[in-house]
């Protein structure tokens, strides 16, 4: 059911902006309680997630309940004015229940059964397992179900992150009972859709269908993705088991669960995104990414795409280092504000981080938290004391929305597992990395982008990648460009169906149609090796002989390379096609001429090159634009307004020191700076004002 469309939509009394932590008093004693509140008072924090990984100090053995402590956190909470967003506390089982039940624990490809003693040890088939989730889910929900702190549910933690897939007995079981709800009975059909004829695999019986363990070569890759597809599909099944429950005991409290977005692996969020009523996310950067500046925009605007342009709310960050990574670099000072108010820029109205206090033991003693070890006498704490200000400073803001972006990026998480399975004529081919590339470029510009599961109504749709795609999705990509759409496609796209057969005809197959060529030959690239294309862009990874149809234009040639002199760059009507992947400075040159072709608008001046700069704006006429500076050096953005954070009022120019962020309260009175217009044929990310 679309969440438009179900009664629990609404945010009810989930304050906004929210600002808080994930908070874990079972590791504490009662007078660290005590302080806690004491201190979460000092922060501004105004929400808390709670319960997380509390099964065992809920029900310490099987079926003796103990609400003791929660009760007691709880209502002190409550007392001091913090709302709860309860969890259920399932994505972490007791030892007592996997003892129990062994046969729940998750199993590997080669058969190794997974010892318990970590979170997510559990088999998402596992009946064991879903009747004991919805004993303790009902428990709470009848317990605290109209206690008036709880105000949001959260369903377990990270769906997929650690046990994506279990190919246990148990599930073996439910994946052929998936395949024959999905498919029907039919056993020759499920032959032909795998393509089992090759190296003599055809199932006779549908006893002899199993998940994709580990064997002596490779594996159908129609298996691969069905599998894929199941195992998504398990764990969406516990989510709604547990949603269900909730929402009989505790009606008209959103429920969610924190998906983890920019990881980009095997959940497809599309479909998860429908069945919550408010759409989180958690967010950890690579620490030594260089490029996590753009990182932080990318996660945030394909959260934003998957709440549909509503508000959202960030469940996980880190004040600084977390304990996973090889190096675990701390943040730099007014990092852990830039973070946060990106997040904020982009749509969502709270952000959370995990956790409150720093942990004295266990596996992330070494995650930064809010509290750090060193108490309140630390940078951090300072830091995420005036960060609370800062964020409840905007409560104006809350409710508004990011306004639809001229281009929009395409998205489709099934072509992407098709993509890096194995045997594809280039390894190199990774399909987050072009689209994670193609958004910092667009960011880099300073051109806003929405990142979204099919064409819609933008005026530039880039889709850098997909390799298999449904003939629905072809009639999609047709109909936008028949209605004017402007529509750039990336190489190696259109080839294969959802099953990881080839289409029929010459290359590209679906598409072959609609971007007016065929494809001879892919030729993909020996590791490190470019081409040159003769308007001065670069190539990397990849290259096609391609052959135009009459009427299809060439714009550009490969100047050398497996397929020197062949085009490059083609375009029919509105449709681009790319026959290698551009490198990031060809990006940078080849993106705003697209953009002015379809009619974009032009960036801020004086947005891109680090400088992010995000409007939000409500249906008033309201309007706050957010400068996020992440260089080394003052901004100076075109604007005129009052700094919602400093009080500073703008008139045409706004400067930003080095590293710091200003949310303007724009002025209604004033036409907003835009740059050049649509209609401008002189579309250029030269009109940024000089940022020295």
């Amino acid at each position: 059911m679309p969440r438009s469309a179900h009664p629990h939509l609404a945010w009810g009394r989930v304050p906004r902006p929210a600002y808080g932590a994930d908070y874990n008093p079972e590791q504490w004693d009662r007078p660290t309680w005590e302080d806690d509140v004491r201190l979460m008072r000092e922060a501004d924090v105004n929400l808390v997630t709670l319960g997380v990984f509390a099964w065992s100090w809920i029900e310490p053995e099987p079926d003796a309940f103990d609400f003791t402590g929660l009760d007691e956190v709880i209502d002190l909470l409550h007392a001091s004015g913090i709302a709860v967003d309860l969890a259920t506390p399932t994505a972490a089982p007791p030892l007592w229940f996997s003892h129990a039940h062994p046969e729940s624990l998750p199993v590997t490809a080669d058969g190794r059964r997974l010892a318990p003693g970590s979170r997510q040890a559990y088999c998402a088939s596992s009946p064991a397992y879903r009747e004991r989730a919805a004993l303790v889910t009902r428990r709470l929900a009848e317990r605290y179900g109209e206690h008036p702190a709880v105000v949001m549910w959260h369903i377990n933690n990270e769906y997929a992150n650690g046990n994506a897939h279990c190919w246990c007995a148990i599930s073996a079981d439910a994946f052929r009972g998936w395949l024959r709800g999905t498919y029907g009975d039919d056993l020759d059909a499920l032959n032909d859709r795998w393509g089992t004829a090759l190296w003599g695999m055809r199932y006779s019986d549908w006893g002899q269908v199993t998940p994709p363990r580990t064997s002596t070569s490779s594996l159908s890759p129609g298996l691969l993705l069905d599998f894929y597809r199941f195992s998504d599909a398990e764990h969406l099944a516990c989510f709604r088991a547990e949603r269900e429950i909730v929402r009989a005991h505790s009606p008209g409290r959103p429920v969610t669960t924190n998906f983890m977005t920019g990881a980009l692996r095997w959940s497809d969020y599309w479909r998860w995104a429908r069945e919550v009523d408010i759409v989180s996310n958690d967010h950890y950067l690579g620490s030594e990414d260089p490029d996590r500046a753009a990182e932080l925009a990318f996660a945030a605007d394909l959260t934003r795409g998957l709440a549909d342009g509503r508000p959202w709310i960030l469940m996980e960050h880190s004040t600084s280092a977390v304990q996973w990574q090889p190096r675990n670099i701390a943040k730099t000072p007014g990092e852990m504000t830039r973070n946060t108010l990106t997040h904020l820029a982009r749509g969502a109205d709270g952000a959370l981080f995990f956790q409150w206090r720093q942990s004295a033991y266990g596996p992330e003693k070494w995650h930064s938290a809010m509290v750090p070890h060193g108490g309140e006498d630390t940078r951090i704490w300072r830091e995420a004391r005036a960060l609370g200000a800062a964020v409840a400073a905007l409560a104006d803001v809350a409710d508004s929305t990011c306004p639809p972006a001229d281009t929009a990026l395409l998205l489709d998480y099934e072509a992407m597992w098709a993509l890096q399975l194995p045997h594809r004529p280039s390894g190199d081919m990774a399909y987050a990395d072009v689209l994670r590339d193609w958004h910092r470029a667009l960011w880099s510009l300073g051109l806003s982008c929405d990142v979204v599961p099919a064409p819609g109504e933008h005026r530039l749709l880039l889709v850098p990648s997909l390799y298999a795609l449904s003939t629905g999705t072809v009639r999609a990509l047709e109909d936008y460009a028949a209605r004017g759409g402007h529509l750039v496609i990336g190489p190696f796209s259109g080839v294969v169906d959802p099953h990881d057969r080839v289409h029929p005809g010459p290359y590209p197959g679906a598409l072959r149609d609609l971007l007016g060529l065929r494809v001879d030959e892919y030729l993909p690239l020996v590791a490190g090796a470019s081409v040159a294309l003769d308007d001065g862009s670069t190539g990397r990874l990849w290259a096609e002989r391609v052959l135009p149809a009459p009427g299809t234009e060439v714009e550009s040639r490969f100047a050398d390379g497996p397929a020197r002199g062949g085009p490059a760059v083609l375009r029919r009507g509105t449709t681009r096609y790319l026959a290698t992947r551009p490198d990031f400075p060809s990006l940078l040159r080849l993106l705003p001429r697209w953009a002015a072709r379809a009619g974009c608008a032009a960036p801020v001046r004086g947005a891109g090159g680090g400088v992010d700069v995000t409007r939000r704006s409500a249906p008033d006429g309201a309007a706050w634009l957010f400068v996020v500076n992440h260089t080394g050096r003052p901004a100076r953005v075109a604007a005129t307004g009052v700094d919602l954070l400093s009080g500073t009022r703008a008139s045409g120019v706004l400067t930003v020191p080095a590293g710091e962020v200003a949310v303007l309260a724009e002025d209604p009175r004033r036409p907003r700076p835009e740059g050049t217009s649509r209609e401008t044929p002189g579309f250029s990310t030269e009109s940024a004002l000089p940022n020295s």
